[in-house]
């Protein structure tokens, strides 16, 4: 079994509106979530799709910080610390991705386990210090000693940037090549080969629905179309790819704050089915994907 689990910041699952909801109005496929039931739903490419409590009997508006400790550990977070907390891990979150983060469970495990979005050289200019108070991505690899990747590994399609056109990083003066959607997805479903367990992280979609642009959000989710038909066209047949977030946001152009919607929980590989029976809220993916891998 192979797993590659794709964290899309800000993708909640809201009303069928495309007049407010982008998923229904960017024109492709794979993000236009139908309404849920009780029965998981068909997606395009052969997935299915179940909704996920982001919320998790906390008051308030989940946030970046908390959900995605949740994501990444298994533990309820929010209710760890009794809030929803914005931004980055604070220490007490760090503290659960120090011991449950998945990256350092499956790597004691004796599995291959990476996280592949590439880092600029300022990264490795910080102390040891401030790169733990960085993102829950960051923490959790950081909690299982693992390498970080680098712009040369983009060059070299073994790993891909955060904003994975690298249009940013060649705004900021680097030598880089343009990469479309579908070359990073392809580098994404190829590099799996070489793991057991593979972490990609994109969070334009979460900056999207925050700017209150619907414009920039169906950009987004058509490229993102692009870059799921790749990857799972890429990906060797027995990789289970599963997608998630943290919180809502993009689904919602009448705000730009956070929402209360659901977040998707999709799947695609031949282990889906299973995968996704029985899992209704945030901290119960990351047992289910380490129950893969005992």
């Amino acid at each position: 079994m192979k797993t590659i689990l794709l964290f899309i910041d800000g993708l909640g699952w809201g009303p069928p509106d495309p007049g407010t909801n982008p998923q229904y109005s960017y024109g492709g496929d794979y993000f236009r979530l139908p309404v849920f039931a009780d029965e998981p739903v068909r997606l395009a490419g052969g997935g299915l799709a179940v909704p996920i409590d982001a919320v998790l009997d906390i008051d308030g508006v989940p946030q970046s910080a908390t959900g995605q400790t949740t994501l990444f550990s298994g533990v309820n977070a929010q209710g760890a610390i009794g809030k929803h907390l914005t931004g980055f891990p604070n220490e007490a979150l760090q503290n659960i991705l120090r011991e449950h983060s998945i990256l350092k469970i499956l790597t004691d495990r004796g599995y291959v386990a990476r996280f592949l979005n590439a880092f600029r050289p300022r990264f490795w200019e910080l102390s040891e210090e401030r790169k733990w108070t960085l993102s829950a991505t960051t923490v959790t690899n950081l909690a299982a000693g693992l390498p970080f990747f680098t712009l040369e590994d983009v060059a070299g399609g073994r790993s891909v940037y955060q904003e994975f056109t690298n249009t940013e990083l060649m705004r900021r003066g680097f030598d880089m090549k343009p990469m479309t959607p579908w070359e990073a997805g392809g580098i994404v479903g190829r590099q799996i080969n070489n793991y057991d367990f593979l972490l990609y992280e994109y969070f334009q979609t979460d900056k999207a629905g925050h700017s209150g642009d619907i414009v920039r959000s169906e950009e987004q989710l058509r490229m993102l179309d692009e870059f799921m038909e790749e990857l799972l066209r890429e990906k060797p047949s027995d990789t289970l790819v599963i997608l998630t977030s943290d919180h809502g946001n993009l689904e919602d152009a009448t705000t730009r704050r956070h929402t209360l919607n659901p977040v998707p929980l999709m799947v695609w590989g031949a282990a889906g089915t299973s995968f996704v029976k029985g899992i209704k809220r945030l901290d119960q993916v990351a047992p289910a994907i380490l129950a893969l891998y005992p």
